[in-house]
């Protein structure tokens, strides 16, 4: 029989649930856990903490997830990038916990995804310009506070190859935790495409955590016990097939549509998703129900990955101020209108960017728009003077008892936030250098140094979208042949960020209702129904293997992260949108759910 490695996953971001690691160690039944909580947002969070203590810097909460899960950490190896900007002070930590428990485990951190300190030099051989709008990198530069290569695999197998059980990385990229291991097991060549992508569809799958266990699933009444969710597994064999699971007797949902959801998420092309590693193509992915909660995945095609690596900068982009008054009763809108223009005459200054939402009518769009007696009214400014939002700070709490009646505070006065932006860039990966550091209680020991391998290999990184035409139905018109119906009905959809960009990919519930989607469920629909929010261009790709449509969003979240003034920063609630949107399809396409 041919070996099998089982991968799990405890944390699909920072902030996750805590007792995660500890479930996935006790019933899970593991060779590696692969545990995610980076984001864009994160490094420079990090950073601001690495400021005010140099021994900081690292993810603190994966310290305290290893500390609930001791006693069933065994055999299993852990592969995180919870190092954030300081691997190696994340390691002592780890050592520290696992000496006072009397346990021995060889600790190894991975480090030079940090370019902060080199970003001068490398600015010589590299543009740094931004990857969405081309601006100069002289825009932003001396306002650096943050910049991150998402590195590949290579420190982690290398790691690997020294005897780690523990390996702790900085910004690697989220499928470079399982790729890692895979390549190490089975010693496959890393330029054997085909297993590579494969590996890194089977990180995707894992990064996101229990996503592909059924949390923020379309179908999310089909997910039983919320209350003790399994995380997901992969069983993968030296052939590259992966079967996907969860811990038995745990909560949750693996399925078909659950990892088809988990797929399309956060893509761009899904012909050709990019990543250090390799260039993974999924247009002849193949998804087999096994039986309960067990996922057949194959057909994963991988080509050669581009010369250079993703680099996720940040940069100090001023200040802002958020505060909220709760807003009820008959007339909470007329009421909401009254103190909104009251609020910034009174104020009586003009800010570069302000946002009023009125959370509970419509602060995530038109598409979802409602009615309600009750509103959480908040205001939200940017600027760069922070005396003006020490201004602002005060002039929210005064609303209070000078607005109509039926106000109510809803927060403390507002602090004064600084904002860090996203600079999303290019680094040619031959210009950095990767350092592995063995981690004992109270030192540390380098013991290696490279350069990441450049493969001769190249592959067309240039992957336009697609170009459809429309049928001469209009998807938005009703003939005597048509119904109307909600989205939901004939639709799974998951949305997701990158930077100021969100993708919203939709899932058919049947092939009829795919050709139809395919055809005219174009670009201005979309953009139609997200036309307040400010998108400027729709792309649009398909994957008919998958019954899959995914649209790229450009400038739809107001800056994204932590430059958005919406409450919806990172898209997560364009798929509920969409899900919620009424269209008018043929009988004979409706009629395909009940075959």
């Amino acid at each position: 029989m041919a070996k099998v490695l089982r991968i799990g996953n405890s944390s699909g971001f920072w902030g996750d649930e805590p007792h995660a690691l500890r479930r996935q160690l006790k019933l899970g039944k593991l060779h590696y856990v692969v545990a995610d909580y980076l984001a864009e947002v994160s490094m420079s969070i990090l950073h601001k903490q690495q400021k005010r203590d140099p021994d900081l810097g690292y993810v603190s909460d994966f310290i305290e997830h290893v500390g609930i899960g001791l006693e069933y950490l065994e055999n299993q190896k852990i592969i995180t990038n919870a190092g954030g900007n300081n691997p190696i002070g994340c390691a002592l930590e780890l050592q520290k916990l696992l000496s006072v428990n009397n346990i021995d485990k060889k600790v190894i951190a991975v480090v030079g995804d940090d370019l902060m300190n080199n970003v001068l030099s490398l600015s010589k051989s590299n543009s740094f310009s931004h990857l969405d709008t081309g601006v100069l990198f002289n825009e932003v530069g001396n306002k650096l506070v943050a910049a991150n290569a998402y590195t590949s695999s290579e420190g982690i197998v290398k790691a690997l190859k020294y005897g780690a059980d523990i390996v702790i990385t900085g910004r690697a990229s989220d499928s470079a935790l399982t790729i890692g291991p895979l390549i190490y097991e089975f010693a496959w060549e890393t330029n054997d495409w085909n297993k590579i992508a494969s590996a890194m569809i089977a990180g995707h799958i894992l990064e996101c955590g229990s996503q592909a266990t059924g949390g923020n699933f379309s179908d999310w009444e089909l997910v039983s016990s919320w209350d003790d969710f399994g995380f997901p597994i992969v069983e993968i064999n030296e052939d590259a097939q992966i079967l996907v699971s969860k811990p038995g007797n745990t909560g949750g949902l693996v399925s078909v549509n659950t990892i088809r959801e988990q797929l399309i998420y956060e893509v761009g092309n899904p012909k050709a998703y990019l990543g250090p590693d390799v260039i993974a193509d999924m247009s002849e992915i193949e998804l087999e129900e096994l039986s309960d909660n067990k996922v057949k995945v194959s057909g994963v095609k991988g080509i050669p990955p581009p010369d250079t690596w993703k680099v996720s900068m940040a940069y100090h982009h001023g200040y802002k101020a958020s505060g909220s008054i709760m807003v009820g009763g008959d007339q909470s809108l007329e009421k909401c209108k009254v103190i909104i223009e009251a609020f910034w005459k009174r104020l009586g200054l003009d800010f570069e960017k302000t946002q009023v939402n009125r959370i509970g009518i419509d602060s995530l769009g038109k598409a979802l728009k409602s009615e309600s007696n009750e509103v959480l009214l908040q205001f939200v400014a940017f600027d760069s003077d922070k005396s003006k939002l020490v201004k602002f700070a005060k002039e929210v709490s005064g609303l209070i008892l000078s607005s109509p009646q039926g106000i109510s505070a809803a927060t403390s006065r507002p602090r004064v936030q600084d904002v860090i932006a996203y600079w999303p860039t290019l680094v040619n990966k031959a210009d950095l250098k990767m350092d592995l550091y063995e981690v004992y209680e109270k030192d540390s020991k380098l013991i290696d140094s490279f350069t990441p391998i450049d493969h001769v290999e190249r592959a067309e990184t240039d992957f336009p979208s697609e170009s459809f035409e429309p049928s001469q139905i209009d998807i938005l018109i009703a003939d005597v042949q048509s119904i109307e119906v909600k989205m939901k009905e004939l639709c799974l959809v998951r949305s997701g960020d990158k930077g100021n960009n969100a993708n919203i990919g939709i899932l058919p519930r049947t092939k009829d209702i795919y050709q139809f989607m395919k055809k005219n469920l174009t670009e201005k629909v979309i953009s139609g129904w997200f036309n307040d929010l400010g998108v400027t261009q729709v792309d649009k790709y398909s994957l008919d293997n998958m019954m899959g449509l995914n649209y790229v969003l450009h400038n739809v979240l107001d800056g994204g992260g932590t430059v958005s003034g919406r409450i919806d920063s990172q898209g997560k609630m364009l798929a509920a949108a969409v899900l919620s949107q009424k269209v008018w399809v043929p009988q004979y396409v409706y009629d395909s759910i009940q075959k």
